[in-house]
């Protein structure tokens, strides 16, 4: 099949064969390819197209065209490798290309009225084309990422059809795909397995929003590659292609909100010389309380941040090595929502030996400092990133291995701020192996393991999980076949889990003790899980624009240590949470069926799915036999507990791009989730925490150039309906009714050039909310906050009207 959207010469053949056939037999068996040269074209002109990338995803390698378009790799191994090749605002040219051959390439792209090549890397064997893949995935590139405004990385992509967020203030959001988060979603930094508190609702994914280039978000079962936890699916932040040989590069970046005074600032150098790579990046953001309609200024809802990430490294003919680290810091405001009469936030300060209550000041709610309680995060990655090619035909290994410590801290004590009211010390190691054999007769066969150990430590005076450690590991291999216009690939894997938790006795002051009078806190256990998991899907091309797939995945994840052994008071979610060491495993069967039509002015696409959950764990409040709330240090008790859980659902999107006026597009999408816990009373049957139907509607103009100076403009219109969520955990008071409400968003911004056309810098103005409308999220924490006397209303409501603005200036130096 040819390419859509695009046009290859002869001598870069549809096959992705170069037309000359293979290598001389005098230069077969030599390691390093010979030089890859070729040039990119606009197809309607015949144009060059300067600063095009060409990239090959599972090398790292990269190039930008020249002032004539043309581009050059001088240190390719040989085999057979995916090759994209992009320029803003035009078609992704996706193509397998042998490296041996030496005959130059001549790419022809064609305007982008829709994208129609992109390339993903997440839970594949190998770099494929997004329609290609039958497992259903997203993709949210640096462009949109810079014209939607976000507090945080989490709300950034929470606009994808079939992603949403569980949301505790502005600085911290987890995501949710298609109704299941928290460890049911594996969160990849890079190809990397983040291990933090992932069990907590209570803070974020802490990445870098600034080091993302892209997200690619897996729905389902994504357990293959990734072991237990990746139940629901896989979200990737990747980040930026590497630098083309012989180039020394940089950007900085600003941005500010008006909503809540949020600023970021975030400068990025990074280089190519010799194969020696190297990318470095440092990051502050600060934000005070946010503010909305109905609660003003939101108090102690501010946060701060300074992360610093990047790699150095070499990539060679024999693939790469990298050493990779990461370190993100933040410290934020956890709101609690407590009023007085008159609906004004109160706070709590000292009155001699004890504590009381009195209403914020106007200057509590000015400026950037925190108050208590409030929570610290500090995650530190220290990792390397090996790719090792095997041979000339293709075959490669890749090693990851990393070590990461994440240390969680909350501050709830007013009488003396720096005591650590709960302290977490959590150090992981661990790896990911994977053989990538040779294409073989049409397979693609990947084979691999990965593997963890962990403990975590309490260091705080108080105690919410029990001091813990994990083993795991697991054996998987994956397998891709294409025949013709026929994509099939599947897999199996094996997974094996020991989780250790301490036993801990406290004495009449809370405190550790070995005393017979000590009270049990936690009574320790040793848990062993294993299980398989597995999935077979295809895509099959009925045409260049007319694409099926459909999978069938089975997901595999054990309890984590909240579910298995909480006993304490969570600040961060303003309950009491108890856990049940008896809980079983989860094990899910899901189907995804899905069709795309793609025409160069319509994009239609409808992915649908089912999903069965056994041993379904989720928490339910506790009451007394009179009904009343049963109360666990004036808190609200939540109990884990396990059912037989039924998903299904999808999302529909519909996409215009009308000729002649090409640069106008119309996008819609509407996501749907139906959640139901089966065999149970009514008032339990449906499961808490799931999203409301929502409908998105946007309307953008997209310019190619407007005079010699502003370059590719656009301007977006947005409206964003969220229904009322009416199917709600209602038993045991555990959940409410959401009501319904429309958001509307808008936003513009450029490019501006010199005089040579290179660009000194990208604005980007974006207003979410224009309306200043009130509104609470079903999947918000704070809406279970307190009473609001003043106006009748319970919890704390979601951010107001905000206008961003955001510079991005790139720096060349060689």
């Amino acid at each position: 099949m040819g390419l859509l959207g695009s046009s290859i010469t002869p001598a870069f053949a549809q096959n992705g064969q170069n037309a000359a056939g293979p290598a001389p037999a005098a230069t077969r068996g030599r390691t390093v390819a010979p030089p890859l040269t070729g040039r990119v074209l606009d197809a309607a002109t015949g144009e060059v197209l300067p600063g095009s990338t060409v990239l090959f995803d599972d090398l790292k390698q990269g190039a930008a065209t020249g002032p004539d378009g043309s581009f050059s790799f001088a240190n390719l191994p040989r085999g057979r490798f995916t090759m994209q090749v992009r320029s803003l605002g035009y078609n992704t040219v996706t193509q397998t290309v042998d490296t041996g051959a030496s005959q130059p390439l001549e790419i022809k792209l064609t305007a982008a009225a829709t994208e129609i090549g992109q390339v993903v890397v997440t839970g594949v064997s190998q770099a494929t084309q997004l329609r290609r893949s039958p497992v259903p995935t997203s993709v949210v590139d640096r462009t949109r990422l810079n014209q939607t405004s976000a507090s945080n990385l989490v709300d950034a992509i929470a606009h994808t059809p079939g992603v949403a967020q569980i949301t505790t203030g502005a600085a911290i959001s987890k995501p949710v795909v298609r109704g299941l988060g928290y460890n049911r979603v594996v969160t990849l930094n890079n190809g990397s397995k983040q291990e933090g508190q992932q069990w907590g609702d209570e803070h974020g994914i802490e990445i870098d929003e600034f080091s993302v280039d892209r997200a690619e978000i897996i729905k389902g079962p994504g357990s293959l590659l990734y072991g237990s936890d990746a139940m629901a699916g896989v979200i990737n932040f990747v980040a930026p292609d590497p630098v083309a040989e012989g180039r020394i590069m940089g950007a900085a970046t600003g941005s500010y909100q008006t909503n809540n005074h949020q600023q970021g600032y975030s400068l990025l150098n990074a280089g190519n010389l010799n194969g020696l790579n190297w990318l470095v990046r440092g990051t502050r953001k600060v934000a005070g309380d946010y503010q909305n309609r109905y609660d003003s200024r939101v108090y102690n809802s501010g946060f701060n941040e300074w992360d610093a990430n990047g790699y150095v490294g070499v990539n060679k003919s024999w693939g790469y090595s990298h050493l990779t680290f990461s370190s993100f810091n933040q410290r934020l405001g956890l709101t609690e929502g407590a009023r007085d009469a008159s609906g004004r936030f109160t706070k709590d300060v000292p009155s001699g030996d004890s504590t009381r209550s009195v209403p914020v000041t106007d200057a509590d709610l000015r400026g950037y400092g925190l108050a208590v309680p409030q929570q610290q995060i500090n995650h530190l990655r220290i990792g390397t990133d090996n790719n090792f090619i095997l041979g000339d035909q293709g075959g490669r290994l890749t090693l990851q291995v990393s070590y990461q410590q994440n240390l969680r801290r909350e501050y709830g004590n007013v009488l003396d701020p720096a005591e650590t009211s709960l302290y977490f010390q959590l150090r992981t190691v661990d790896y990911a192996l994977r053989y990538f054999l040779p294409e073989k007769n049409g397979w693609n066969l990947t084979l691999g393991s990965t593997g963890l150990h962990q403990q975590n430590r309490n260091l705080g005076v108080e105690f919410l999980i029990p001091a813990y450690r994990v083993n795991e590991g697991g054996v998987f291999g994956v397998a891709k076949k294409t025949i013709g216009a026929l994509d099939i690939s599947g897999g199996l894997r094996y997974d094996v889990r020991q989780i250790s938790a301490d036993r801990l006795l406290l004495d009449a002051n809370e405190r550790p003790s070995t005393a017979p009078t000590a009270e049990t806190k936690f009574p320790g256990f040793s848990s062993n899980f294993h299980n398989y998991s597995g999935s077979l899907g295809l895509a099959y091309s009925l045409s260049e624009r007319l694409t099926v797939k459909a999978n069938l995945a089975r997901g595999f994840r054990a309890p984590n240590i909240a579910e298995l052994g909480s006993n304490g008071q969570h600040e961060g979610t303003i309950r009491y949470e108890i856990g049940n060491e008896n809980l079983a495993a989860e094990t899910s069967l899901q189907v995804d069926a899905g069709v795309s039509y793609v025409t160069d002015h319509v994009r239609f696409s409808v992915d649908a799915f089912e999903n069965s959950i056994s041993n379904y764990i989720f928490t339910r409040r506790l009451l007394t036999a009179s009904g009343a709330d049963s109360l666990r240090n004036g808190t609200g008790a939540y109990k884990y507990e396990q059912g037989q859980a039924r998903l299904y659902g999808g999302e529909v999107s519909l996409d215009f791009h009308p000729h002649p006026l090409d640069w106008l597009h119309f996008e819609n999408s509407f996501s749907m989730v139906r959640a139901r816990q089966l065999n149970v009373e009514a008032n339990q049957q449906y499961l808490p925490f799931i999203p409301a139907d929502r409908l998105q509607s946007e309307l953008r103009a997209n310019f190619r150039r407007q005079g010699k100076r502003i370059t590719n403009p656009y301007a977006r219109f947005q409206m964003e309906r969220t229904f009322a969520q009416n199917r709600y955990f209602s038993a045991f008071d555990t959940e409410t009714a959401t009501p319904g409400y429309t958001l509307f968003n808008a936003g513009l911004g450029t490019d501006v050039a010199d005089a040579q056309g290179r660009t000194l810098f990208s604005l980007f103005v974006t207003a979410n909310n224009l309306f200043d409308v009130g509104y609470q999220s079903h999947l918000s924490r704070l809406k279970y906050a307190d009473y609001n006397a003043s106006n009748g209303r319970t919890g704390v409501f979601n951010q107001g009207r905000n206008v961003s603005v955001r510079l991005v200036v790139p720096l060349a130096f060689k």
